[in-house]
């Protein structure tokens, strides 16, 4: 299984819910911009977006970086004004135009779709959102803005999301068909034996030739350092001095990111289920193994709690049922209805139960799934899965999230593992210690291992010293960025100020805990910084 960095965020399951159920997907979610070479960045453009218009009605804003705090080189991308056009009926989107290379940025660039849910007033600016992957269309996010803050932060700013270079509306980085994507997801994830082991190694390495064979010369520039440098080029068009900012998951990694780069444009940020950015590679994956078998356990204890857990009776029982339910997948995959995939492999089985995992809400649909698992049929378990990796039952996934995922990870931590093979039995070994049900789908290199291109630029201190307060959330059970990833951040950053949510499921804010709440509201608002190491 391909590691999942912090996907998917909550909200990628109401970007989802919002797909099913009110078909408000923006037309054209699979295309992208059309690289384009020169740097003249001085007209801003709505095409491209693959969101649709309604209206020829655009307003336009003002530039707010001076020639002083502009980097040489970058004076038409930042002085570039955006012209905001009505579309999808209640919002207004517009591009972006952005360097592909910003160690050379006359050459090629590319265009950022953006889209905004204005305040019904005069809003006091505007709050620049991200909800993770890497690889979520923040486009999405800010079309599902309701759902993501409450009503006193979409009076008081109009919130905008971006598409990050290379996912989605962006310049999307594709390198497999959909159908070659069902057969990667699918493949088995547990080589049992040296011959399977290989097959699993040639299809990372396949993926990784295909990625280099089709993305083309973005490829090697979609690293978070210049996702980071978009976003400061996206502060100036909005006319802002600072920015203001709510990153959620990977999200957090891309806020940390800008604030080390540009740290006196820090405005009012929070980063929610928090990314520690100073992990290698195999000490986030231990972490990851780590926090998804501590929200396995919380999500069994409920189960057995309720009664009828098809898993088992008791805890310890139930917790080993998980693995040997998937093992009897890899031997006898289930049937599944009304998808053309029409088996749950151990591939897609691993990402149904992962999914449910990330938010207390789909416990009941997973313990619904595991019982139909039972009587042999794998339909609902294959429903989760699709909804981790945003596909269809038809084979269509909307956007390109499975593989900006490795595009981005894999440049922004190539080898990084601590000095230690992370295929080797030793490593193997430590993970299945920390994570007996997660931990040998969570070892390994991965792709990355044949990865094509390297990064063009990173950060080496994430202290972003003489930021502003900037607010880390952590949430106890936490699967996929845990707790001790929000403390680590909030101690790295200068100026962290960590807040804690004893809970379960990926980030806090926004899930109904009111002491969370009110202390992000009260920030983004008002500007009051809460108590450091508050628990909610």
């Amino acid at each position: 299984m391909a590691r999942p960095l912090t996907i998917p965020t909550r909200l990628l399951a109401v970007t989802t819910a919002l797909a099913l159920l009110a078909g408000c997907t923006p037309p054209g979610a699979d295309d992208g911009a059309t690289p384009t070479t020169g740097g003249a960045a001085g007209t801003a453009s709505t095409a491209t977006t693959g969101v649709e218009s309604t209206s020829d009605d655009t307003t336009t804003d003002q530039t707010g970086s001076s020639a002083e705090d502009t980097p040489e080189g970058l004076e038409d991308f930042y002085s570039q004004t955006l012209a905001w056009t009505e579309c999808e009926i209640a919002f207004e989107c517009a591009t972006l135009s952005v360097p592909i290379d910003y160690t050379d940025p006359s050459a090629a660039s590319i265009e950022l779709a953006l889209l905004r849910s204005p305040a019904p007033g005069d809003a006091r600016g505007s709050l620049v959102v991200n909800p993770g992957g890497p690889g979520v269309s923040g486009v999405d996010y800010a079309m599902a803005a309701p759902a993501v803050v409450p009503e006193e932060i979409l009076s008081a700013f109009d919130v905008v999301g971006f598409d990050p270079r290379g996912v989605a509306r962006s310049a999307p980085i594709t390198c497999y068909t959909d159908q070659q994507l069902d057969d990667y997801l699918g493949a088995d994830p547990s080589p049992d034996d040296a011959a399977e082991e290989d097959e699993a190694d040639a299809r990372l390495q396949d993926f990784a030739e295909a990625c280099d064979d089709n993305a083309g010369e973005l490829l090697g520039h979609v690293s978070t350092v210049e996702a980071a440098k978009d976003m400061d080029v996206l502060r100036a068009a909005l006319g802002q001095e600072q920015l203001t900012y709510l990153g959620a998951s990977y999200g957090t990694l891309l806020g940390a990111t800008y604030a080390s780069l540009f740290p006196e444009r820090v405005g009012r940020f929070v980063l929610d289920g928090a990314v520690d950015p100073g992990l290698s590679e195999l000490e986030m994956g231990l972490g990851q193994a780590t926090g998804f078998e501590r929200a396995t356990r919380a999500y069994v204890e409920d189960c057995v709690a309720v009664g009828g857990c098809p898993l088992g009776d008791d805890v310890d029982t139930a917790m080993l049922r998980i693995p040997a339910f998937l093992e009897e997948l890899d031997a006898d995959p289930l049937p599944v209805q009304g998808d053309v995939v029409d088996e749950l492999t151990e591939g897609w089985g691993v990402l149904g139960i992962v999914m449910a995992m990330y938010a207390q809400d789909y416990w009941p649909i997973l313990t619904q799934a595991l019982e139909q698992a039972e009587q042999g049929d794998g339909t609902l378990l294959m429903f989760l899965a699709n909804t981790y990796v945003t596909r269809s039952a038809d084979g269509d996934y909307r956007g390109n999230l499975m593989q900006a995922i490795s595009a981005v990870n894999c440049l922004d931590r190539p080898g990084d593992t601590g000095g230690e093979d992370l295929d080797s039995d030793a490593v193997q070994r430590r993970f299945e210690e920390v994570s007996p049900t997660w931990g040998r789908y969570l070892a390994g290199e991965g792709a990355c291992q044949y990865w094509p291109v390297e990064a063009v630029e990173r950060v080496d201190d994430y202290a972003a010293e003489g930021a502003a307060p900037i607010l880390v959330i952590g949430t106890t059970r936490d699967p996929a960025t845990p707790h001790e990833w929000a403390v680590a951040l909030a101690e790295t950053l200068d100026s962290g100020v960590l807040i804690s949510y004893d809970g379960d499921g990926h980030t806090a804010y926004g899930r109904s805990n009111e002491c969370v709440d009110d202390a992000v509201d009260a920030y983004l608002l008002e500007g009051t910084v809460p108590e450091d190491d508050l628990t909610c």
